[in-house]
């Protein structure tokens, strides 16, 4: 665009003074700039990382708990299975005298994933501050580790 002084034109010269506007839109962009960092993205996870496979010889730590889904909805905490309205409580007596607020959870290849995620809501309402995940590579022999 250029600046027209005069000219052959007699009359008023409509032009549309855009330096306000591209100020306007260069503010909007440094504060889009500001903001974007600051939006929350989700929920913090770790994500498990492959060990290599070495034969275990010492025995599973007996004070580890890990809460199986089994198909068609079933729990086991363990060895011991459990029903669904009471493994809260029972997690939380477990719980109760432990340091350690740390658990696992282990979905069957075909448990639904809202099962899983309901076992882990309800481990999280029962006080456990850590919740970590079994996949069926971490088993030796059908048993979890």
């Amino acid at each position: 665009m250029g600046i027209s002084a005069g000219g052959s034109r007699g009359g008023p010269v409509s032009d549309p003074n855009i330096v306000p506007l591209i100020d306007v839109l260069l503010v909007l962009i440094i504060i889009f700039m500001v903001i974007t960092p600051t939006v929350p993205t989700g929920l913090p996870t770790l994500v498990p990382q492959s060990a290599p496979v070495q034969p275990k010889s010492e025995p599973a730590d007996p004070y580890t708990i890990v809460v199986q889904v089994m198909q068609g909805g079933k729990l086991m905490i363990n060895q011991d299975q459990i029903e669904w309205n009471t493994l809260g409580p029972r997690l939380s007596e477990i719980f109760k005298q432990r340091a350690d607020k740390v658990a696992f959870v282990q979905g069957a290849d075909d448990a639904s994933f809202a099962e899983v995620a309901r076992a882990i809501d309800i481990m999280q309402g029962a006080g456990i501050e850590h919740v970590g995940l079994i996949t069926a590579s971490d088993t030796v022999r059908g048993k979890p580790i």
